[in-house]
Protein backbone atom coordinates (compact mmCIF):
# COMPACT_ATOMS: atom_id res chain seq x y z
CA UNK A 1 0.00 0.00 0.00
CA UNK A 2 1.19 3.11 -1.01
CA UNK A 3 1.30 6.29 1.52
CA UNK A 4 -1.40 8.20 -0.70
CA UNK A 5 -3.53 4.92 -0.23
CA UNK A 6 -2.49 4.78 3.57
CA UNK A 7 -3.70 8.23 4.37
CA UNK A 8 -6.92 7.77 2.17
CA UNK A 9 -7.26 4.86 4.21
CA UNK A 10 -6.75 6.29 7.55
CA UNK A 11 -8.60 9.43 6.75
CA UNK A 12 -10.97 8.38 4.35
CA UNK A 13 -10.52 10.84 1.74
CA UNK A 14 -12.25 9.42 -1.11
CA UNK A 15 -15.23 8.44 0.95
CA UNK A 16 -16.01 12.15 1.79
CA UNK A 17 -15.42 13.25 -1.60
CA UNK A 18 -12.24 14.54 -1.48
CA UNK A 19 -8.44 14.09 -2.62
CA UNK A 20 -4.59 14.81 -0.65
CA UNK A 21 -4.66 17.23 -3.44
CA UNK A 22 -7.56 19.10 -2.25
CA UNK A 23 -7.13 18.84 1.17
CA UNK A 24 -3.49 19.55 1.69
CA UNK A 25 -4.64 23.16 -0.26
CA UNK A 26 -6.97 23.67 2.54
CA UNK A 27 -4.75 23.34 5.24
CA UNK A 28 -2.49 26.05 3.67
CA UNK A 29 -5.89 27.83 3.11
CA UNK A 30 -6.69 27.46 6.70
CA UNK A 31 -3.17 28.29 7.87
CA UNK A 32 -2.98 31.58 5.75
CA UNK A 33 -6.70 32.74 7.65
CA UNK A 34 -5.25 31.95 10.77
CA UNK A 35 -1.52 32.71 11.04
CA UNK A 36 -2.42 35.85 12.33
CA UNK A 37 -2.66 34.30 15.78
CA UNK A 38 1.50 33.68 15.56
CA UNK A 39 1.26 37.74 16.13
CA UNK A 40 -2.43 38.62 17.81
CA UNK A 41 -2.46 36.21 20.62
CA UNK A 42 0.96 37.13 22.06
CA UNK A 43 0.30 40.79 21.85
CA UNK A 44 -2.66 40.47 23.78
CA UNK A 45 -1.88 38.32 26.52
CA UNK A 46 1.41 40.53 26.80
CA UNK A 47 -0.77 43.08 28.07
CA UNK A 48 -1.58 41.00 31.26
CA UNK A 49 2.16 41.22 32.05
CA UNK A 50 3.43 37.80 30.58
CA UNK A 51 6.47 37.97 28.83
CA UNK A 52 5.94 38.30 24.34
CA UNK A 53 8.58 35.92 23.38
CA UNK A 54 7.37 32.86 25.70
CA UNK A 55 4.03 33.32 24.33
CA UNK A 56 5.04 33.36 20.71
CA UNK A 57 6.21 29.78 21.04
CA UNK A 58 3.80 28.33 23.17
CA UNK A 59 1.30 29.99 21.22
CA UNK A 60 2.83 28.26 18.05
CA UNK A 61 3.29 24.88 20.31
CA UNK A 62 -0.64 24.71 21.74
CA UNK A 63 -2.00 25.50 18.18
CA UNK A 64 0.35 22.70 16.69
CA UNK A 65 -0.30 19.88 19.00
CA UNK A 66 -3.74 20.42 19.09
CA UNK A 67 -4.55 21.11 15.86
CA UNK A 68 -3.06 18.04 15.13
CA UNK A 69 -4.70 15.88 17.54
CA UNK A 70 -7.82 17.11 16.11
CA UNK A 71 -6.91 15.68 12.48
CA UNK A 72 -5.96 12.66 14.30
CA UNK A 73 -8.49 11.68 17.18
CA UNK A 74 -11.83 13.52 15.71
CA UNK A 75 -10.63 13.03 11.80
CA UNK A 76 -12.15 16.44 10.90
CA UNK A 77 -10.85 19.53 8.87
CA UNK A 78 -10.61 22.35 12.01
CA UNK A 79 -8.11 23.97 13.60
CA UNK A 80 -7.50 24.61 16.90
CA UNK A 81 -5.67 27.76 19.00
CA UNK A 82 -5.82 29.59 21.27
CA UNK A 83 -9.37 31.37 21.18
CA UNK A 84 -9.38 35.09 20.31
CA UNK A 85 -12.11 36.71 22.66
CA UNK A 86 -11.31 34.32 24.77
CA UNK A 87 -7.86 35.48 25.17
CA UNK A 88 -9.45 38.80 25.35
CA UNK A 89 -11.40 37.85 28.25
CA UNK A 90 -8.46 36.29 29.96
CA UNK A 91 -6.53 40.43 29.87
CA UNK A 92 -9.14 42.93 29.72
CA UNK A 93 -11.13 41.78 32.13
CA UNK A 94 -10.25 38.74 34.41
CA UNK A 95 -6.52 40.21 34.69
CA UNK A 96 -6.57 44.14 33.93
CA UNK A 97 -10.71 44.53 35.51
CA UNK A 98 -10.95 41.94 37.81
CA UNK A 99 -7.17 42.25 39.14
CA UNK A 100 -6.50 38.74 39.49
CA UNK A 101 -2.59 37.81 38.27
CA UNK A 102 -2.17 36.03 35.05
CA UNK A 103 -1.12 32.76 37.02
CA UNK A 104 -3.97 32.98 38.56
CA UNK A 105 -6.06 33.40 35.31
CA UNK A 106 -4.62 30.46 33.92
CA UNK A 107 -5.03 28.05 36.66
CA UNK A 108 -8.90 28.65 36.51
CA UNK A 109 -8.58 28.19 32.54
CA UNK A 110 -6.78 24.69 33.42
CA UNK A 111 -9.56 23.65 35.66
CA UNK A 112 -12.17 24.51 33.65
CA UNK A 113 -10.32 22.71 31.46
CA UNK A 114 -10.63 19.38 33.61
CA UNK A 115 -14.22 20.38 34.25
CA UNK A 116 -14.65 19.97 30.48
CA UNK A 117 -12.52 17.04 29.98
CA UNK A 118 -15.15 15.43 32.61
CA UNK A 119 -18.17 16.52 31.09
CA UNK A 120 -16.90 15.37 27.28
CA UNK A 121 -15.91 11.94 28.64
CA UNK A 122 -19.28 11.26 30.26
CA UNK A 123 -21.31 13.01 26.99
CA UNK A 124 -22.63 15.67 29.54
CA UNK A 125 -21.41 18.19 27.20
CA UNK A 126 -22.75 16.36 24.46
CA UNK A 127 -25.79 16.46 25.28
CA UNK A 128 -26.22 20.07 26.79
CA UNK A 129 -24.93 21.04 23.03
CA UNK A 130 -27.65 19.44 21.34
CA UNK A 131 -30.27 21.06 23.77
CA UNK A 132 -28.79 24.50 23.09
CA UNK A 133 -31.12 26.54 20.80
CA UNK A 134 -29.72 27.27 17.26
CA UNK A 135 -30.40 30.98 17.62
CA UNK A 136 -28.11 31.75 20.34
CA UNK A 137 -25.79 28.89 18.94
CA UNK A 138 -25.20 31.34 15.87
CA UNK A 139 -25.23 34.98 17.53
CA UNK A 140 -23.07 33.75 20.10
CA UNK A 141 -20.27 33.98 17.39
CA UNK A 142 -21.11 37.25 16.05
CA UNK A 143 -21.27 38.85 19.15
CA UNK A 144 -17.96 37.71 19.64
CA UNK A 145 -16.82 39.28 16.19
CA UNK A 146 -18.00 42.33 17.68
CA UNK A 147 -16.13 42.60 20.15
CA UNK A 148 -13.16 41.82 18.81
CA UNK A 149 -13.55 44.38 16.54
CA UNK A 150 -14.31 47.05 19.14
CA UNK A 151 -11.03 45.58 21.07
CA UNK A 152 -9.20 46.20 17.85
CA UNK A 153 -10.22 49.63 17.29
CA UNK A 154 -9.12 50.09 21.15
CA UNK A 155 -6.10 48.59 20.92
CA UNK A 156 -5.11 50.57 17.65
CA UNK A 157 -6.70 53.46 19.53
CA UNK A 158 -8.77 54.39 16.45
CA UNK A 159 -11.01 54.51 19.36
CA UNK A 160 -10.24 55.70 22.80
CA UNK A 161 -12.34 53.54 25.67
CA UNK A 162 -11.73 54.72 29.18
CA UNK A 163 -13.30 54.25 32.77
CA UNK A 164 -13.25 57.02 34.84
CA UNK A 165 -13.86 54.72 37.92
CA UNK A 166 -13.64 51.12 38.86
CA UNK A 167 -16.60 49.96 41.41
CA UNK A 168 -15.22 47.69 43.84
CA UNK A 169 -16.14 44.73 41.91
CA UNK A 170 -14.09 45.70 39.03
CA UNK A 171 -17.55 47.20 36.96
CA UNK A 172 -16.43 50.49 35.03
CA UNK A 173 -18.46 53.43 35.58
CA UNK A 174 -18.06 56.77 33.48
CA UNK A 175 -16.83 54.71 30.46
CA UNK A 176 -15.91 57.16 27.86
CA UNK A 177 -15.65 56.41 23.89
CA UNK A 178 -14.28 58.88 21.67
CA UNK A 179 -12.60 58.71 17.83
CA UNK A 180 -9.06 59.56 17.94
CA UNK A 181 -6.60 61.52 15.39
CA UNK A 182 -5.28 59.82 12.19
CA UNK A 183 -2.47 61.55 12.31
CA UNK A 184 -1.12 59.24 15.68
CA UNK A 185 1.10 57.00 14.27
CA UNK A 186 -0.74 53.77 15.52
CA UNK A 187 -3.92 54.64 14.10
CA UNK A 188 -2.64 55.82 10.62
CA UNK A 189 -1.06 52.21 10.53
CA UNK A 190 -3.59 50.19 11.79
CA UNK A 191 -6.01 51.91 9.38
CA UNK A 192 -3.47 51.20 6.37
CA UNK A 193 -3.81 47.81 7.10
CA UNK A 194 -7.54 47.93 7.29
CA UNK A 195 -7.37 49.15 3.92
CA UNK A 196 -5.07 46.22 2.62
CA UNK A 197 -6.87 43.44 4.02
CA UNK A 198 -10.35 44.83 2.87
CA UNK A 199 -8.88 44.91 -0.88
CA UNK A 200 -7.67 41.28 -0.56
CA UNK A 201 -10.74 40.53 0.95
CA UNK A 202 -12.84 42.22 -1.92
CA UNK A 203 -10.68 40.69 -4.72
CA UNK A 204 -10.99 36.94 -2.61
CA UNK A 205 -7.50 36.97 -1.79
CA UNK A 206 -6.41 33.62 0.25
CA UNK A 207 -4.74 35.04 3.39
CA UNK A 208 -6.45 38.71 3.44
CA UNK A 209 -5.77 39.10 7.34
CA UNK A 210 -2.27 37.58 6.84
CA UNK A 211 -1.34 39.74 4.11
CA UNK A 212 -3.68 42.87 5.66
CA UNK A 213 -0.60 42.58 9.04
CA UNK A 214 1.91 42.08 6.57
CA UNK A 215 1.82 45.47 4.98
CA UNK A 216 1.03 47.27 7.76
CA UNK A 217 4.19 45.82 9.81
CA UNK A 218 6.14 46.27 7.11
CA UNK A 219 4.71 50.18 6.60
CA UNK A 220 5.35 50.64 10.57
CA UNK A 221 9.05 49.27 10.61
CA UNK A 222 9.94 51.73 7.28
CA UNK A 223 8.28 54.17 9.48
CA UNK A 224 10.11 53.45 12.98
CA UNK A 225 13.25 53.32 10.99
CA UNK A 226 13.09 56.68 9.88
CA UNK A 227 11.14 58.43 12.52
CA UNK A 228 12.40 57.90 16.34
CA UNK A 229 9.22 59.57 17.45
CA UNK A 230 6.73 57.18 15.13
CA UNK A 231 8.92 54.47 17.01
CA UNK A 232 8.89 55.06 20.40
CA UNK A 233 4.52 55.40 19.71
CA UNK A 234 4.46 52.25 17.82
CA UNK A 235 7.33 50.00 19.62
CA UNK A 236 6.38 51.10 23.46
CA UNK A 237 8.95 48.41 24.82
CA UNK A 238 11.74 49.82 22.13
CA UNK A 239 12.60 49.12 18.56
CA UNK A 240 15.17 47.57 16.78
CA UNK A 241 16.03 45.78 13.79
CA UNK A 242 16.91 41.72 14.14
CA UNK A 243 20.63 40.47 13.03
CA UNK A 244 18.76 37.30 11.55
CA UNK A 245 15.39 36.67 10.54
CA UNK A 246 15.04 33.62 12.24
CA UNK A 247 16.04 31.98 15.39
CA UNK A 248 15.55 28.71 17.67
CA UNK A 249 11.91 29.65 19.79
CA UNK A 250 12.04 31.29 23.13
CA UNK A 251 11.72 29.23 26.13
CA UNK A 252 8.69 28.77 27.45
CA UNK A 253 9.75 28.86 31.18
CA UNK A 254 8.89 31.92 32.21
CA UNK A 255 5.10 30.95 31.67
CA UNK A 256 4.87 27.19 31.59
CA UNK A 257 3.57 25.03 34.73
CA UNK A 258 2.87 28.28 36.65
CA UNK A 259 -0.21 27.89 37.74
CA UNK A 260 -1.12 29.26 40.94
CA UNK A 261 -3.86 27.22 42.77
CA UNK A 262 -3.13 28.95 46.45
CA UNK A 263 -3.60 32.18 44.45
CA UNK A 264 -7.25 31.31 43.32
CA UNK A 265 -8.24 29.86 46.86
CA UNK A 266 -7.32 33.10 48.64
CA UNK A 267 -8.74 35.12 45.27
CA UNK A 268 -11.93 32.79 46.18
CA UNK A 269 -12.47 33.12 42.11
CA UNK A 270 -15.29 30.65 41.40
CA UNK A 271 -17.36 33.25 39.48
CA UNK A 272 -13.68 33.48 37.03
CA UNK A 273 -13.53 29.60 36.67
CA UNK A 274 -17.98 29.83 35.91
CA UNK A 275 -17.23 32.82 33.54
CA UNK A 276 -14.48 31.09 31.46
CA UNK A 277 -16.38 27.32 31.23
CA UNK A 278 -19.33 29.73 30.28
CA UNK A 279 -17.84 31.50 27.47
CA UNK A 280 -15.31 28.70 26.62
CA UNK A 281 -18.63 26.42 26.13
CA UNK A 282 -20.52 28.66 24.43
CA UNK A 283 -17.93 29.60 22.08
CA UNK A 284 -16.96 26.38 21.19
CA UNK A 285 -20.49 25.29 20.69
CA UNK A 286 -21.35 28.04 18.11
CA UNK A 287 -17.74 27.55 16.22
CA UNK A 288 -18.21 23.60 16.09
CA UNK A 289 -21.85 24.07 14.84
CA UNK A 290 -21.54 26.58 12.22
CA UNK A 291 -18.10 24.02 11.07
CA UNK A 292 -20.25 20.99 11.11
CA UNK A 293 -23.10 23.11 9.38
CA UNK A 294 -20.58 23.70 6.28
CA UNK A 295 -19.42 20.70 6.30
CA UNK A 296 -22.55 18.91 5.54
CA UNK A 297 -22.08 17.39 9.79
CA UNK A 298 -25.49 18.45 10.91
CA UNK A 299 -29.05 15.96 11.10
CA UNK A 300 -31.92 16.55 9.73
CA UNK A 301 -32.61 18.06 13.58
CA UNK A 302 -29.46 20.38 13.25
CA UNK A 303 -27.58 18.56 15.46
CA UNK A 304 -23.95 16.97 14.91
CA UNK A 305 -24.26 13.38 15.54
CA UNK A 306 -22.89 11.84 18.80
CA UNK A 307 -19.99 10.32 17.98
CA UNK A 308 -17.63 12.81 16.10
CA UNK A 309 -19.46 15.32 18.67
CA UNK A 310 -17.78 13.81 20.93
CA UNK A 311 -14.20 13.94 20.04
CA UNK A 312 -14.04 17.33 18.62
CA UNK A 313 -15.77 18.27 22.00
CA UNK A 314 -12.97 16.27 24.32
CA UNK A 315 -9.97 17.46 21.69
CA UNK A 316 -11.20 20.74 22.76
CA UNK A 317 -11.53 20.27 26.39
CA UNK A 318 -7.89 18.69 26.10
CA UNK A 319 -6.52 21.41 24.20
CA UNK A 320 -7.56 23.93 27.25
CA UNK A 321 -5.56 21.98 29.92
CA UNK A 322 -3.12 21.51 27.53
CA UNK A 323 -2.84 25.40 26.64
CA UNK A 324 -3.23 26.58 30.24
CA UNK A 325 -0.01 24.41 31.36
CA UNK A 326 2.36 25.48 28.51
CA UNK A 327 0.85 29.16 29.48
CA UNK A 328 -1.73 30.32 27.11
CA UNK A 329 -5.25 31.26 27.24
CA UNK A 330 -8.05 28.99 26.36
CA UNK A 331 -7.59 26.70 23.53
CA UNK A 332 -10.76 26.16 21.06
CA UNK A 333 -11.76 25.57 17.64
CA UNK A 334 -11.12 28.05 15.09
CA UNK A 335 -13.90 29.48 12.76
CA UNK A 336 -11.80 30.74 10.23
CA UNK A 337 -11.46 26.76 9.87
CA UNK A 338 -14.38 27.87 7.38
CA UNK A 339 -12.20 28.84 5.37
CA UNK A 340 -10.35 25.22 4.23
CA UNK A 341 -13.75 23.64 3.72
CA UNK A 342 -15.01 26.39 1.30
CA UNK A 343 -12.08 25.40 -0.59
CA UNK A 344 -13.19 21.75 0.05
CA UNK A 345 -11.51 20.39 2.77
CA UNK A 346 -13.40 16.76 4.29
CA UNK A 347 -11.20 15.19 6.69
CA UNK A 348 -8.32 15.37 9.25
CA UNK A 349 -5.91 15.59 6.58
CA UNK A 350 -6.33 19.27 6.88
CA UNK A 351 -5.77 19.81 10.29
CA UNK A 352 -2.45 18.13 9.89
CA UNK A 353 -1.11 19.76 7.17
CA UNK A 354 -2.18 23.62 9.47
CA UNK A 355 -0.13 21.79 12.53
CA UNK A 356 3.32 21.03 10.14
CA UNK A 357 2.11 24.78 9.25
CA UNK A 358 2.61 26.55 12.55
CA UNK A 359 5.29 24.29 13.15
CA UNK A 360 7.25 26.46 11.08
CA UNK A 361 6.42 29.42 12.57
CA UNK A 362 8.41 28.54 16.00
CA UNK A 363 11.70 30.06 13.92
CA UNK A 364 9.97 33.13 12.79
CA UNK A 365 10.46 34.75 16.44
CA UNK A 366 12.84 38.06 15.90
CA UNK A 367 9.84 38.66 12.70
CA UNK A 368 7.26 38.44 15.18
CA UNK A 369 9.13 40.79 17.73
CA UNK A 370 8.51 43.68 14.36
CA UNK A 371 4.79 43.02 14.19
CA UNK A 372 3.40 45.98 16.61
CA UNK A 373 -0.17 45.94 18.44
CA UNK A 374 -1.44 48.62 15.81
CA UNK A 375 -0.86 46.22 13.05
CA UNK A 376 -2.69 42.46 14.86
CA UNK A 377 -5.53 45.38 15.24
CA UNK A 378 -6.83 45.26 11.30
CA UNK A 379 -6.95 41.32 12.27
CA UNK A 380 -9.07 42.07 15.80
CA UNK A 381 -11.29 44.48 13.84
CA UNK A 382 -12.10 42.57 10.53
CA UNK A 383 -12.15 38.93 12.19
CA UNK A 384 -15.53 40.61 12.88
CA UNK A 385 -16.74 40.53 10.02
CA UNK A 386 -16.22 36.87 9.09
CA UNK A 387 -18.00 36.29 12.35
CA UNK A 388 -20.59 38.80 11.69
CA UNK A 389 -22.12 36.32 9.17
CA UNK A 390 -23.30 33.93 11.77
CA UNK A 391 -26.51 35.69 12.09
CA UNK A 392 -27.65 34.71 8.17
CA UNK A 393 -28.94 31.69 10.30
CA UNK A 394 -30.92 33.47 12.85
CA UNK A 395 -34.77 33.80 11.90
CA UNK A 396 -35.45 37.31 11.35
CA UNK A 397 -38.98 36.99 11.48
CA UNK A 398 -39.86 35.47 14.45
CA UNK A 399 -39.34 37.93 17.41
CA UNK A 400 -38.74 35.13 19.98
CA UNK A 401 -35.61 34.15 17.82
CA UNK A 402 -34.32 37.16 16.63
CA UNK A 403 -34.93 39.68 19.69
CA UNK A 404 -32.33 36.96 22.24
CA UNK A 405 -29.76 37.03 19.00
CA UNK A 406 -29.74 40.45 18.92
CA UNK A 407 -29.61 41.08 22.51
CA UNK A 408 -26.80 38.68 22.70
CA UNK A 409 -25.24 40.33 19.74
CA UNK A 410 -24.95 43.97 21.36
CA UNK A 411 -24.31 43.56 25.14
CA UNK A 412 -20.97 41.13 24.49
CA UNK A 413 -19.18 44.62 22.61
CA UNK A 414 -21.31 47.01 24.86
CA UNK A 415 -20.44 45.81 27.94
CA UNK A 416 -16.95 44.59 26.97
CA UNK A 417 -17.70 40.98 28.01
CA UNK A 418 -18.44 38.02 26.44
CA UNK A 419 -20.36 35.81 29.55
CA UNK A 420 -22.49 39.11 29.83
CA UNK A 421 -24.04 38.78 26.04
CA UNK A 422 -24.35 35.02 26.81
CA UNK A 423 -26.03 35.06 29.81
CA UNK A 424 -28.62 38.05 28.34
CA UNK A 425 -29.65 36.20 25.48
CA UNK A 426 -30.23 33.10 27.17
CA UNK A 427 -32.32 34.59 29.78
CA UNK A 428 -34.10 36.69 26.92
CA UNK A 429 -34.90 33.43 25.10
CA UNK A 430 -36.33 31.81 28.14
CA UNK A 431 -38.73 35.13 28.65
CA UNK A 432 -39.59 35.54 25.36
CA UNK A 433 -40.48 31.87 24.44
CA UNK A 434 -42.23 32.19 28.18
CA UNK A 435 -44.15 35.78 27.42
CA UNK A 436 -45.23 33.96 23.95
CA UNK A 437 -46.64 30.60 25.68
CA UNK A 438 -44.10 28.68 23.67
CA UNK A 439 -42.83 26.32 26.49
CA UNK A 440 -42.30 23.30 24.64
CA UNK A 441 -39.44 25.15 22.67
CA UNK A 442 -37.86 25.83 25.83
CA UNK A 443 -35.51 22.89 27.14
CA UNK A 444 -35.51 22.24 30.80
CA UNK A 445 -31.76 22.72 30.06
CA UNK A 446 -32.52 26.68 29.07
CA UNK A 447 -34.61 27.09 32.30
CA UNK A 448 -31.57 26.14 34.74
CA UNK A 449 -29.29 28.34 32.84
CA UNK A 450 -30.99 31.39 32.69
CA UNK A 451 -31.90 30.59 36.96
CA UNK A 452 -27.64 30.10 36.64
CA UNK A 453 -27.01 33.48 34.98
CA UNK A 454 -29.67 35.45 36.82
CA UNK A 455 -27.07 34.51 39.92
CA UNK A 456 -24.48 35.47 38.18
CA UNK A 457 -25.58 39.00 37.27
CA UNK A 458 -26.70 39.48 40.55
CA UNK A 459 -23.66 38.40 42.09
CA UNK A 460 -21.39 40.18 39.76
CA UNK A 461 -23.52 43.82 39.35
CA UNK A 462 -25.91 44.21 42.33
CA UNK A 463 -24.46 42.49 45.28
Amino acid sequence: MTWSEKLDSFFKISEHGSTIRTEVIAGFTTFMTMAYIIFVNPAILSKAHMPFAPLVTTTVIATAVITALMGLLAKKPYALAPGMGLNAYFTYSVVLVMGYSWQVALTAVFIEGLIFIALSVTKVRTMVANAFPVTLKYSIGAGIGLFLTFIGLNNANIIRYTAEKLLPNGQAVGVVVSMNYINIPSVAIALFGIFITIIFLVNRIKGALLWGILGSTLAAVLWAIHNPWAASQLYPSGFSLPSSPVSLPASIAPIALKLDFQGLINAGALGVIFAFLMVDFFDTLGTVTGLSAKVGDLDEKGNIPEKPLTRMLLTDAIGTTFGALIGTSTVTTYIESAAGVEEGGRTGLVSIVVALLFTIGLFITPIVALVPSAATAPALILVGLFMLSNMKMVNFDDYTEYIPAFITLIVMPFTYSISNGIGAGIITYVITKMATRRFKEITPLMYILAIVFVIYFIWLYWL
